[in-house]
């Protein structure tokens, strides 16, 4: 199961616009979209206005659609966007931890440290041996999705998927190998599926690469934070 909270912003009075948009035709999960790329680009765009109007107008756009769940474009021309399905988005690299096989494995085992070195991810919580509740936090929005290990062999693989029905649709999978010139080569892949319809296809254009950089980003963070544990005696 997966929550969503947010908080439903002030419509003024008199506002014709603000009175339609009472109507929700856009599904959870792709307001949790909207709402990502919408302040990814209003971040872009408050930082260089002038070079990046488009930015600020698509990325306003974006978080009102994430927040309100209405969106107007759609209604207008009478169109339920999630009718259409996308394909999932996957993500590969690798890297070299230089330590223990067994001491890189543990930490990533640990599912509560991976906040440390994923930044998007406010806390992750085991609940069981297998089952975990993960909560990411976006503006004027927290997300809380369950997820489950699938495969597990101690030191060599580690694969996770979120639960169905989930807000977050994503999955991942973690090989630990012995590097040939000692430490630990890991090879990653992270998925997620984007919300359905064009606007999901045109999200997942914009939020792939920025996707695949921040999990280079991470995957860095998580070998410096490694390296950096003292072995004990």
């Amino acid at each position: 199961m997966s929550q969503l909270t947010y908080q439903q912003p002030l419509r003024p009075a008199g506002n014709a616009f603000s009175e339609r948009s009472g109507v929700q035709n856009v599904p959870q999960q792709e307001r949790l979209f909207s709402a990502a790329v919408g302040a990814v680009l209003l971040l872009t765009g408050i930082r260089h206005p002038l070079k990046h109007l488009i930015s600020l107008a698509t990325g306003g756009y974006l978080l009102y659609r994430g927040a309100s769940g209405n969106d107007p474009i759609s209604q207008f021309f009478s169109k339920n966007s999630s009718v259409q399905h996308t394909r999932a988005v996957n993500i590969r690299t690798s890297i070299v931890v230089n330590k223990h096989r067994s001491e890189v494995y543990a930490f990533w085992r640990r599912l509560e440290n991976l906040p440390r070195f994923m930044r998007h991810l406010t806390d992750v919580q085991s609940i069981t041996d297998t089952h975990s509740v993960w909560q990411i936090h976006l503006p004027g929005f927290e997300v809380v999705w369950e997820a489950e290990i699938v495969k597990e062999e101690p030191n060599v693989l580690l694969a996770w998927r979120s639960l169905p029905d989930s807000m977050v649709v994503n999955a991942g999978k973690v090989e630990f190998f012995d590097a040939p010139n000692g430490g630990t080569e890991l090879s990653i892949m992270i998925t997620y599926r984007p919300p359905a319809g064009n606007i999901g296809r045109a999200i997942a254009n914009v939020l792939t690469p920025a996707f695949r950089m921040m999990v280079q980003k991470d995957i860095h963070r998580f070998k410096d934070l490694v390296e950096a544990v003292r072995e004990t005696v």
